[in-house]
């Protein structure tokens, strides 16, 4: 009795657990966002008096740049997370870990950011980045693949054909990050260029999941 009792429980226990895992995604993701914008470099008084903005957005342009290029990448995961969610109505431990693991991966993102700006690009700070990005879209494909083969954690309406073609889909962010990883002993310029590859990336994705 106790068995039946607990197996009448678990669809709505794991439907709780999985609102409050989108809960501290969501506020992961938020401080991320914010955080990158701390990081943004300031001018001084002198430089911001003296009218020498131009010559200080010419001087930091690197870090700006990075800076868009993590918060367009931290947006992208977040929408992705908003799909897959989405298309949840439970989550059970097992992708639960995974998805904690990937805020996990992201605030890793976050910290190889951090070094980038303060400690000065290097091959090893971009390497790191990169790194850190494949990370966070390898383990989300992980925790959607295991969603997908665990039916019951998925809502009626997601079939098989759908949750394939989205399997295979969300994998264009960690790939090409992972595409970005080579590029980064190369210089900033051909790293930074190459993580514009994602549209091209989405594609061909596209062209293999018809």
């Amino acid at each position: 009795m106790q068995d039946k009792a607990e197996d009448k429980a678990r669809p709505k226990r794991e439907t709780l657990q999985l609102h409050r895992l989108q809960r501290m995604a969501d506020v992961v993701y938020a401080i991320i966002i914010w955080r990158c914008f701390m990081f943004l470099p300031r001018p001084t008084a002198e430089q911001w008096s003296g009218g020498n903005i131009s010559a200080f957005l010419s001087d930091n342009v690197g870090s700006f740049l990075i800076v868009f290029i993590v918060i367009v990448f931290t947006i992208i995961y977040w929408l992705q997370s908003n799909v897959l969610f989405g298309n949840l109505r439970g989550t059970d431990s097992r992708h639960t870990i995974l998805s904690i693991l990937q805020l996990f991966f992201l605030l890793i993102f976050l910290v190889s950011l951090r070094l980038h700006i303060e400690l000065g690009a290097s091959n090893g700070t971009r390497a790191f980045e990169s790194t850190a990005a494949a990370l966070v879209g390898i383990v989300g494909g992980w925790g959607w693949a295991y969603a997908a083969k665990n039916n019951r954690l998925l809502i009626p309406e997601v079939n098989e054909q759908y949750a394939y073609q989205l399997r295979y889909r969300i994998l264009a962010e960690p790939i090409t990050a992972i595409i970005t990883i080579p590029m980064a002993f190369f210089g900033p310029i051909l790293w930074e260029i190459s993580w514009f590859s994602y549209p091209l990336v989405i594609f061909l994705l596209k062209k293999l999941t018809r």
